[in-house]
């Protein structure tokens, strides 16, 4: 039977894929890094934890920005289309997922800056060791801090992990996709890989 190309002949665009895989490590360090703090701050000193905290802030703020510009980039430039033959319940799950993803990109570090902006300990973020970046309005301004920022970090926390399940989802639909159906879908999204429909 004939190959079947379809919307596999398309690749995303540079830019998007750039910014696909910068976020992507971001995301990672991200997670690596809140699970250190939070899950075995009592094996590392407070100096170290202090760097991870202020590590985490610097890479949260970028993948914020780098995200608001690939939703920008998704809105202005139109994504390859999926399979024809992917059933439409696949399609309606696949754009569903994505768009969580955006959501979390956006909604986790933005609820990361609340905590800091609201924490009744003060302490200042500077990027990356080089770049001062300021408190959201209002809260640093609150009478209750301490009971908002408690709050708005049990939000950030229960974000991340339901990112972590998503992004679990996300790799075992890539997975699949690639290893099981072997439309290489991924090579949309993979510079170098060879384009092309699976073979019936």
């Amino acid at each position: 039977m004939a190959s079947l190309k379809t919307s596999l002949s398309e690749r995303y665009t540079a830019v998007a894929i750039l910014l696909h895989w910068l976020i992507a490590a971001g995301i990672l360090a991200l997670i690596v890094i809140g699970l250190l703090m939070t899950q075995f701050q009592s094996t590392i000193g407070p100096m170290e934890t202090f760097s991870l905290f202020q590590l985490h802030k610097s890479i949260g703020i970028t993948v914020l920005l780098l995200a608001v510009i690939r939703i920008l980039w998704r809105f202005t430039h139109k994504p390859p289309s999926l399979p024809a033959d992917m059933p439409p319940v696949e399609k309606g799950a696949a754009h569903g997922l994505h768009w969580l993803l955006y959501v979390l990109m956006l909604g986790l570090p933005l609820t990361g800056w609340a905590v800091v902006s609201s924490s009744p300990f003060n302490l200042p973020t500077v990027l990356y060791h080089l770049v001062p970046w300021p408190d959201l309005p209002i809260l640093p301004h609150l009478a209750n801090k301490g009971a908002v920022s408690h709050v708005l970090g049990w939000v950030h926390a229960y974000g991340a992990w339901t990112l972590i399940g998503l992004l679990v989802v996300h790799f075992a639909a890539v997975f699949r996709h690639q290893v099981i159906k072997r439309d290489n879908i991924l090579a949309r999204m993979v510079p170098g890989m060879k384009l092309g429909g699976r073979r019936q």
